[in-house]
């Protein structure tokens, strides 16, 4: 096995086993209502690409590549910032997400692209 992709394949691991934890932080510990509901779905977009993410690292390519990099910012910017926002305190810190969520729009786009490159 390839050790570079073995790598994506640990880091989406952690990624979803951390998706998880604060999914459960957002249901359990947090009290104001917006922050449940934006920690919330950050934890589910976060646990859907490390899913999308382990796909990646099955592929190989260019395309795969930039899929596998896009869901890792998109998540760090995208999740990150609401993380940062609701258990830091940074206010503005979500001003980071539009462009973690066009991160993530571009690995879905790449990894469909990888699928029909691939294809021929």
């Amino acid at each position: 096995m390839n050790t570079f992709l073995q790598g994506w394949r640990i880091l989406a691991g952690i990624l979803g086993l951390t998706g998880v934890m604060l999914g459960a932080i957002a249901a359990h510990a947090l009290t104001g209502p917006a922050a449940i509901i934006s920690v919330e779905r950050a934890s589910t977009y976060q646990l859907i690409h490390a899913i999308a993410l382990i796909i990646a690292s099955l592929l190989t390519g260019r395309s795969a590549r930039i899929a596998r990099w896009s869901f890792l910012i998109g998540i760090v910017l995208f999740c990150g910032s609401i993380y940062a926002k609701y258990f830091f305190e940074l206010a503005n810190a979500t001003k980071l997400a539009p462009t973690g969520g066009i991160f993530l729009m571009v690995g879905w786009l790449s990894l469909a692209f990888s699928g029909a490159v691939k294809a021929k």
